[in-house]
């Protein structure tokens, strides 16, 4: 059985979550997958394991995991894959970037045991697609 899992940033404030939320509700309704969790990098649940785990409890043997981002940075091409145990999670991240706000990823740490026949597909973020352009438009013109 297949899941979709959508991952998104996560905030302090309800507005990140509650969009997530939705996204998940109108992917749903499509029917093309049986299961579809969120999961978010931090400040509130479920976190990207938590989400994971609830698909795989639900039968999930493949896992397609979509970030809900519009372009990569450091959360998409390191955080999340290494949440996802696709990355080995070696600690030189601590030097090379001392900037980063460790404390603020409570969630950095939490183990994910996958399964030896569960199968996670991490895909592309939401990129520059003329569907994007189109909101874009609209919003300009108060749309």
């Amino acid at each position: 059985m297949e899941a979709l899992v959508l991952v998104g940033h996560g905030s302090r404030l309800p507005y990140s979550k509650e969009l997530l939320v939705k996204l998940a509700e109108k992917v749903k309704e499509r029917n093309l997958f049986p299961i579809v969790e969120i999961g978010l990098m931090e400040f509130s649940e479920p976190t990207i394991p938590q989400a994971v785990k609830k698909a795989i409890e639900q039968g999930a043997k493949r896992i397609i995991v979509v970030p809900v981002f519009l372009a990569h940075g450091i959360h998409t091409t390191r955080d999340i894959p290494r949440l996802l145990g696709l990355i080995e999670d070696n600690h030189e991240h601590h030097h090379e970037h001392s900037h980063h706000h460790h404390h603020h990823h409570h969630h950095e740490h939490e183990k994910l045991e996958i399964p030896e026949d569960v199968e996670i597909i991490y895909r592309e973020p939401i990129g520059a697609d003329d569907r994007i352009v189109d909101i874009i438009i609209d919003r300009a013109f108060g749309r």
